[in-house]
C-alpha cells in the first residue's frame, strides 16, 4: 500500500457546521413564509366562506347588492367600489361607494343613483369584463392604454381624487352567464393609506366572491320572481272570478284590503284583549293573500246563483214567462166572459143576467191582474214576505185557468212557487247549499297548492271565514279556538263588506248603523267573535277602510229592511 496516497476527509468541522446553520436558516425562513402565506390564504378563504354565508341570508335585493360591495371592499381593502347589473344589454349602476369622498349611492342606505348606464363598448373596462367574462387587474389606470379611462380621470379632476389600482371581475351565475360586474378601486395597505396594486390572491378570491354574489343575486331574483308568479296566479284567479261575476271580484278585493287593515289596527293597539298580538310584514302579507283567495272556490259556483238578482232568475228572469202566462189567463178569462155573454144572449137571457156574467168575467180578469202585480212584488228580493203573503202565494199556487185549447193550466209551477216563497234574499235553500259549497272547494283547492313556509297557514285562514264560534258554520263546523284567529277576523270583514257593498244585484247597500246592529246580533248568537266585532266597531275599522281605499265610491244608499248577504 502506498502510504503517500491522500484521503478526502471533508471540510473543516467548524465550516461544516456553519453551512448547516445557513441551510437551516434558509429552510426556516421558507417554512415561515409558506406557513404565513398558508395562514393568510386560510384566513382569506375563511373570510370568503363567511361572506358567502352572510350573502345567502339576505333576501332584499337592494340590501344584498350593498352588502356585496361592502364585503368585497373590506375583503380587498379597497377604498371604492361600484357594482353594475346587466340590464337591456347595458351596465346599470346599482351601487357606488367611495370612503375617501364619503360617497354611498344605491342600495338600502345610499342616495339614488342618477348616472346613465354604461354602453357595452370594449373600450370601457367594465363593459369589456362583462362581454368577455374575464377579470382585469390594473396597477395604475393612469399608466395603461388598454382602456379608455377618460371618465375616471375627469372624476378625479372634479373631486380631487386619484384613481390608481383597479380590479374588475365578472359576476357569473349558476348558468355561467355574466349578470353583472364588480369594480374595486385603490387597494390600501393594512395600517396605512398607501395605495397598492390588487394582489393576484385578491383577483382569484374576489372573482370567487363575485360568483357567490351572482348566485345570491340570482336566488333573490328567483325568489322575487316566484313571489310575483304566485301573486300573478292569485290575481289571475281573482280576475277569472271577476270576469265570471264582477260582483264577487269586487268583494274579493275589498275583503282582502279590509282584513289587512283590521290586522294592522289590531297590531297597533296597546291595550285591551289584543294588546299582545303583533304581526310581521310577512304575516300581514299572508293575511292579504288569504283574503284574495278566500272565495277562490266560487269559480265552480254557477253564475246564475252568484248574480241572482230576482227570485225567479236563472240565466234570465222567468218573471217574463209568468207575466205572459197571467196575461194569457186574463185574455182567456175575457174570452170566456164574451163567450158566456154570447151564449146567454142567444138563449134569450135577460139583460140583468148577461150583465151579471159580464161583471163576473171582469172580476175574474181583474183578480188575475192583481195576482200578476202580487207575483211581481214577491219576485223582488228586497221585500220581506210575511206569513200572510206566503199564505196568499200558496193559494195562488193552487189556482188554475182553462186555456183557449181547452187544457187546464196552473198559474204557477212548483219551481216558481218555491222561488217566490223565499222570505228574504233571492236564493232557495238548495241554491244556498250550492253557494255554501264554495268554502269547501276553496279549502280543497288551496290544499293542493304547495305553499311556502311563509304562507303555510293560508288555507286555514281563507277556509275558515264561514265558520261560526258556536260550531254551526261551514264547511268544517269548527268552533271556538279551533277556528284560526285570522279566520274569525275575516268572517267579520266578509259580512261587513257584503252588507255595505254597493254592487250587489240582489240588494241595496246598508248604512253602517244597520251593519253594526247585524254584526252585534250575530256576535250575541255566537256566530261571530264578540271581541272582534267590538273592535271592528269601536276602532272604526270600516270608516278607516273607506277613507283609505274607497274614497271614490258613492255613498251607500240606506235601506229599511235586512237583506240576505250572499257572501
Amino acid at each position: 500500500m502506498d502510504d503517500s496516497r491522500k484521503h478526502f476527509s471533508g471540510p473543516p468541522l467548524d465550516k461544516k457546521y456553519s453551512n448547516d446553520e445557513k441551510l437551516n436558516g434558509i429552510l426556516n425562513n421558507v417554512v415561515n413564509e409558506v406557513t404565513s402565506y398558508a395562514d393568510h390564504l386560510r384566513e382569506q378563504i375563511k373570510k370568503l366562506t363567511d361572506i358567502g354565508r352572510s350573502l345567502s341570508g339576505v333576501y332584499d335585493l337592494n340590501a344584498l347588492l350593498e352588502s356585496i360591495v361592502d364585503q368585497a371592499r373590506q375583503f380587498t381593502q379597497a377604498d371604492a367600489g361600484t357594482l353594475y347589473i346587466v340590464e337591456d344589454n347595458k351596465l346599470r349602476f346599482k351601487i357606488v361607494q367611495n370612503d375617501s369622498l364619503n360617497i354611498r349611492l344605491g342600495g338600502q342606505t345610499g342616495d339614488a343613483i342618477e348616472f346613465d348606464p354604461v354602453e357595452m363598448k370594449e373600450s370601457n373596462v367594465s363593459a369589456f369584463v362583462a362581454l368577455h367574462g374575464i377579470p382585469v387587474n390594473i396597477p395604475d389606470v393612469y399608466d395603461t392604454n388598454l382602456f379608455d379611462f377618460t371618465g375616471p380621470k375627469n372624476f378625479d379632476a372634479q373631486y380631487g381624487y386619484r384613481s390608481k389600482s383597479m380590479l374588475v371581475v365578472p359576476m357569473r351565475n349558476h348558468d355561467n352567464d355574466v349578470i353583472g360586474v364588480l369594480q374595486l378601486l385603490n387597494s390600501r395597505s393594512p395600517g396605512s393609506q398607501q395605495v397598492r396594486a390588487f394582489s393576484p390572491d385578491f383577483e382569484s378570491l374576489t372573482e370567487s366572491l363575485a360568483s357567490q354574489a351572482a348566485v345570491a343575486i340570482t336566488n333573490v331574483k328567483l325568489i322575487g320572481d316566484m313571489e310575483r308568479l304566485f301573486e300573478s296566479f292569485v290575481q289571475v284567479m281573482a280576475t277569472a272570478i271577476d270576469e265570471k261575476s264582477p260582483v264577487t271580484g269586487g268583494h274579493i278585493r275589498r275583503v282582502a284590503n279590509l282584513t289587512v287593515l283590521m290586522a294592522e289596527e289590531i297590531h297597533n293597539v296597546t291595550e285591551g284583549p289584543f294588546k299582545n298580538i303583533r304581526y310581521t310584514q310577512e304575516q300581514l302579507y299572508e293575511i292579504k293573500v288569504a283574503g284574495w283567495m278566500h272565495d277562490i272556490g266560487k269559480v265552480t259556483t254557477p253564475v246564475e246563483i252568484i248574480e241572482k238578482s230576482k227570485k225567479l232568475q236563472t240565466i234570465f228572469d222567468r218573471i217574463h214567462h209568468v207575466d205572459l202566462r197571467l196575461e194569457y189567463a186574463v185574455h182567456c178569462a175575457l174570452t170566456e166572459k164574451l163567450q158566456i155573454m154570447l151564449n146567454l144572449k142567444n138563449e134569450g137571457a135577460s139583460e140583468e143576467k148577461i150583465k151579471q156574467a159580464e161583471d163576473e168575467g171582469n172580476a175574474k180578469a181583474n183578480e188575475l191582474r192583481e195576482i200578476r202585480e202580487f207575483i211581481q212584488f214577491c219576485n223582488e228580493p228586497r221585500e220581506y214576505l210575511d206569513d200572510e203573503r206566503l199564505d196568499r202565494l200558496k193559494t195562488v199556487r193552487q189556482m188554475s185557468f182553462k186555456g183557449l185549447d181547452g187544457e187546464i193550466h196552473s198559474l204557477l209551477t212548483d219551481d216558481e212557487y218555491e222561488n217566490l216563497s223565499i222570505r228574504k234574499g233571492s236564493i232557495t235553500e238548495s241554491e244556498r247549499q250550492v253557494m255554501k259549497n264554495h268554502a269547501k272547494i276553496t279549502i280543497d283547492m288551496l290544499r293542493q297548492i304547495p305553499f311556502t313556509k311563509k304562507l303555510r297557514n293560508l288555507p286555514h285562514f281563507a277556509g275558515a271565514h264561514h265558520e261560526c264560534v258556536n260550531g254551526k258554520g261551514y264547511p268544517l263546523g269548527l268552533s271556538g279556538d279551533d277556528i284560526p284567529f285570522e279566520g274569525k277576523m275575516m268572517a267579520v270583514t266578509d259580512i261587513a263588506e257584503a252588507l255595505t257593498a254597493i254592487d250587489r244585484p240582489y240588494k241595496k247597500p246598508m248604512p253602517l248603523s244597520n251593519v253594526y246592529r247585524i254584526l252585534k246580533t250575530m256576535a250575541d248568537h255566537d256566530e261571530l267573535d264578540k271581541t272582534l266585532v267590538d273592535f271592528f266597531i269601536n276602532y272604526k275599522v270600516y270608516e278607516k277602510y273607506k277613507s283609505k281605499f274607497e274614497t271614490n265610491e258613492s255613498t251607500p244608499e240606506p235601506v229599511s229592511r235586512v237583506s240576505d248577504p250572499q257572501t
